[in-house]
């Protein structure tokens, strides 16, 4: 086979390649506005809100490594297996990614108090979603994106420079919010109480806006469709349970919690 038979025989798997990436995306973003709806009728059953409906159970800090590594643990092969592992925006990339998947997977379940559970079928759900995810992010940036396009200049552009910052404003929002949260029982409390600090002052999961933020800001600074359905992915799970959380603490705290006139997820709109 001569070099233009070669040139055109990786266009064409290329060209496969992408059009099969594309079809998984919008599968995923349709898949989303689905979660999105349903969620508004069927509560995931962890948390606060956890519920024997969903099956059996398992500690739910075994919970959160067992459903989160997968993520990072791909995403790293991913990485390892492509030929631009050496490239400093996709390491860019990379790093951002995989600082929020250690900390969920590592380190946030060993700071959780109590002996809370998790169902099992939760878990099975969370990690066939994580390892989509790190299909569609670790296949844009280490196989797909177009070579040229993430040359070390694109650390320069508003785009890149826009996301980190909204990135880590999302991630310390998250992190504070966790913080907020897990103190406020003492040892061997089961009581639930309302949170205040931070972003609670104008939602009432604060948490559930960080990382909502700190997805959006992925998708900007990578200037994806992958990050967009990512982004969308994380608001279709999470607003659902932001707005099933805020009914919980009306009905179990009435006018005192209706008096802060917090909204769910987004401050001021929703």
């Amino acid at each position: 086979m001569q070099s233009g038979d070669n040139f055109c025989y990786i266009c064409v798997g290329t060209t496969k390649n992408m059009q099969a990436f594309n079809i998984l995306l919008i599968t995923m973003a349709v898949l989303a506005v689905v979660v999105f709806v349903a969620l508004f009728f069927v509560d995931a059953g962890y948390g606060m809100l956890i519920d024997r409906k969903w099956g059996k159970t398992i500690s739910n800090k075994a919970g959160w490594v067992v459903m989160e590594a997968p993520v990072f643990i791909l995403m790293t092969a991913l990485w390892l297996m492509s030929d631009r592992r050496c490239e400093i925006v996709p390491l860019c990339f990379l790093f951002l990614f995989q600082l929020h998947y250690f900390q969920r997977a590592f380190v946030f379940p060993f700071l959780l108090k109590g002996r809370g559970r998790m169902p099992i079928s939760i878990i099975a759900m969370g990690i066939v979603f994580n390892t989509i995810n790190a299909a569609m992010q670790g296949g844009w940036i280490f196989y797909l994106s177009p070579a040229e396009m993430y040359s070390p200049e694109w650390l320069a552009t508003p785009q890149f420079v826009i996301g980190v910052i909204v990135f880590f404003a999302g991630m310390f929002i998250n992190m504070q919010s966790d913080y907020i949260i897990r103190h406020l029982r003492k040892e061997g409390d089961t009581k639930h109480y309302i949170p205040y600090g931070g972003m609670f002052r104008w939602v009432s999961s604060a948490n559930y806006f960080g990382e909502f933020v700190e997805w959006v800001g992925f998708a900007v600074l990578t200037w994806s469709w992958s990050g967009a359905v990512f982004a969308l992915w994380t608001f279709a799970n999470l607003a659902p349970r932001a707005v099933s959380l805020r009914k919980r603490y009306e009905a179990e705290f009435g006018d005192e919690f209706r008096r802060l006139h917090r909204k769910s997820i987004i401050p001021f709109i929703f």
